[in-house]
């Protein structure tokens, strides 16, 4: 049984709405049998209106396999809650992680965050928009991400989950994250599909043009297939299935395994 504990344990919840579960952030813990003693908190996705389960504990259970605490993280949700509710919940998340480090055998310099569709999102946001080395991620992993929130290739639903129906221009600027990167982004691993019809692969190649204009250390993945949400991989595209293996090899590369 993986322990549920509050993200906000004094109750004292930033922007809160209401004492209901919607309201009431969590951590699921994951602790690996073999720990290498890095962790990454994982947020799934769901358009900012729910959360995918199998973007979730399966996704826990392949971390732990590489020998990753993983913490998986129940953010607040539109159209209930809206920015900046989300990215304080994962700041949040990651401080907590690195605070609980000796008592989890997390080591601190290695906590690292990672999501999918709104979730990477999320991630994205966490890596562009923290205030300070305890909720800086060391590294952020991005699968089939939404990064701008403008245009043609913005995902309209999650854009209003987490702005509402009319935010402002500037707003939507200062999410849209590939507008965001600096120098202090921390290294990151992106996976998107050509097929992507629900969030464009532009999404993916913004934020990557981004990082290398600003010499961030990255690994991009696109492949030709598999739609949007695939998670882990699908074996009806073989070509999907080569992203975790990939990324593991991403994590060795920087220290995590």
């Amino acid at each position: 049984m993986n322990t549920i504990v509050p993200l906000y344990p004094d109750g004292q919840v930033p922007f809160s709405l209401g004492t209901g579960p919607e309201d009431t952030p969590t951590l699921t813990l994951y602790p690996p049998d073999k720990p290498t003693g890095a962790a990454v908190v994982v947020c799934p996705g769901g358009g900012y209106g729910g959360l995918a389960a199998h973007e979730g504990e399966p996704i826990a259970k392949w971390l732990n396999t590489l020998g990753i605490f993983a913490v998986v993280l129940k953010y607040r949700l539109g159209p209930k809650y809206h920015h900046p509710a989300e990215v304080t919940d994962a700041l949040t998340a990651i401080k907590v992680v690195r605070s609980k480090g000796r008592e989890w055998g997390v080591d601190p310099k290695r906590v690292g965050i990672l999501g999918f569709s709104a979730g990477g999102h999320l991630t994205s946001t966490a890596a562009t928009h923290f205030t300070g080395p305890e909720d800086r991620p060391d590294l952020a992993v991005l699968v089939y991400p939404v990064i701008t929130l403008e245009g043609k290739a913005a995902h309209a639903g999650s854009r209003r989950n987490l702005l509402g129906d009319n935010p402002s221009p500037e707003l939507v600027r200062e999410l849209s994250n590939h507008l965001k990167v600096t120098k202090n982004t921390p290294p990151c691993f992106i996976m998107h599909t050509v097929a992507d019809t629900t969030v464009p692969v532009e999404n993916a190649l913004l934020f990557a043009s981004a990082l290398a204009a600003n010499g961030v250390p990255f690994s991009l993945q696109v492949y030709e297939s598999a739609p949007h949400g695939i998670g882990l991989g699908s074996a009806k595209f073989p070509e999907s299935l080569a992203w975790p293996e990939q990324c593991a090899r991403w994590f060795k590369q920087r220290g995590f395994v």
